[in-house]
C-alpha cells in the first residue's frame, strides 16, 4: 500500500498552453510547507514527467509535496516543444505561479533533470517563491551548449542556493567542465558527484533513491526567511 496520493491537474500558461500536471502528496503529515517542482528532461528526445515519478513518489513518502508536469507538446499537454527550451521556461514559471494558489505554499524548490535543469535554471530568478534549485546532470558541455548555452547565464548569476548533482562519467559534461562553469557562479552553490555514473544512467530509476536522499538534505540547508516585523 502506497504512502502517498496523486492528484491530477491542468495548468494554463499565459500563452494558453494547457499543461498536464500531477501533485504527489504524503498520506500522513506534511513535513514542510515547501513544494518541490520537478522539471523533466529534453522533450525532443522523449523527456516526460513519468521519468520523474520515482523521485516524486519518494519525496512524497518522506513528507514532501512534489509536482511533476509535461512541458508543452508532451503527453497530454498542448502546444509544441521547442529545440532550445526557451518556450518551456514559461511552462515552469506557470507551474510555479500555480503552486501558491492551489497548494498554499510560498516556498518552492525547483529541481531540473538534464535539459530540464537548464530550463528550470532560467526560471529560478523569475519566480519570487523559488528559494532554491537542484540540477541533476546540467548539460554544460560544449556540444550541449549549442542548444542550451543561452540558459547558463541565468542560473550562474542567481544568488539563490544551488546544488549541482552529476555523474563523473556524464557524456555531456565532464567534471572539469562543471568545475570551470561553477567558478563564475554566484554563491551559494555546491556540487555532489556520483562516481562512475553516466548521464542517462543517473536519469534512470536505479538512482531515484539517491536523489530522494540528496534533495531533503539540501532542503534542510535552506534558510527559512522570517517575515520582517
Amino acid at each position: 500500500m502506497s504512502n502517498y496520493e496523486v492528484e491530477y491537474h491542468t495548468v494554463e500558461t499565459p500563452d494558453k498552453v494547457n499543461l498536464s500536471a500531477r501533485v504527489f502528496k504524503p498520506k500522513d503529515k506534511i513535513k514542510d510547507n515547501l513544494v518541490i517542482v520537478l522539471v523533466h528532461p529534453y522533450s525532443v528526445l522523449g523527456g516526460r514527467q513519468a521519468l520523474l515519478k520515482g523521485i516524486a513518489t519518494g519525496l512524497a513518502g518522506n513528507g514532501y509535496r512534489a509536482v511533476t508536469f509535461d512541458m508543452r507538446g508532451v503527453g497530454r499537454s498542448t502546444g509544441r516543444a521547442s529545440l532550445t527550451g526557451f518556450a518551456e521556461v514559461s511552462d515552469v514559471i506557470a507551474v510555479c505561479n500555480w503552486v501558491p494558489e492551489k497548494l498554499s505554499s510560498d516556498r518552492i524548490l525547483l529541481v531540473g533533470s538534464s535539459a530540464g535543469a537548464a530550463i528550470a535554471g532560467s526560471a529560478v530568478d523569475q519566480v519570487e517563491q523559488v528559494v532554491g534549485y537542484v540540477s541533476l546532470g546540467y548539460p554544460f558541455g560544449m556540444m550541449a551548449s549549442i542548444l542550451f548555452g543561452r540558459h547558463q547565464k541565468a542560473i550562474l548569476r542567481s544568488t539563490k542556493p544551488k546544488l549541482f548533482v552529476m555523474g563523473t562519467q556524464d557524456g555531456f559534461t565532464s567534471v572539469k567542465q562543471l568545475e570551470n562553469k561553477l567558478k563564475s557562479a554566484a554563491a551559494p552553490h555546491e556540487t555532489h558527484l556520483i562516481q562512475g555514473v553516466g548521464h542517462f544512467e543517473m536519469e534512470g530509476p536505479a538512482y531515484d533513491a539517491d536523489m530522494v536522499k540528496l534533495i531533503p538534505k539540501f532542503i534542510d540547508s535552506l534558510e527559512v526567511k522570517q517575515p520582517v516585523l
